[in-house]
């Protein structure tokens, strides 16, 4: 199922974003254990939090590095994470 791009974003429900300094990295926590994020997929999976939607999350992202023609990569990451169950439409 493809992810909508103007609707609502939040975690499934088995899953939580957490900053772990430990790691000095993003982690995605899930029962069976957890997934270390690179940088900017942290940064992306940061913004969701229920009422952002992937295209507000482009805008974000898009304001905050001027010039950066980031939609796609944000859109793939998203659709990925989408397909891996870790986040749902609100």
């Amino acid at each position: 199922m493809s992810l909508p791009h103007d609707k609502a974003l939040r975690f499934a429900k088995q899953y939580k974003l957490q900053w772990e300094s430990a790691q000095n990295a993003w982690v995605l926590l899930y029962p069976e254990g957890l997934v270390k994020l690179a940088g900017s997929a942290g940064e992306i999976l940061q913004r969701i939090d229920g009422s952002t939607s992937a295209l507000d999350i482009v805008s974000t992202l898009e304001a905050i590095y001027p010039g950066a023609d980031l939609k796609q990569d944000v859109i793939d990451f998203l659709e990925h994470a989408h397909d891996k169950g870790w986040i749902i439409s609100a």
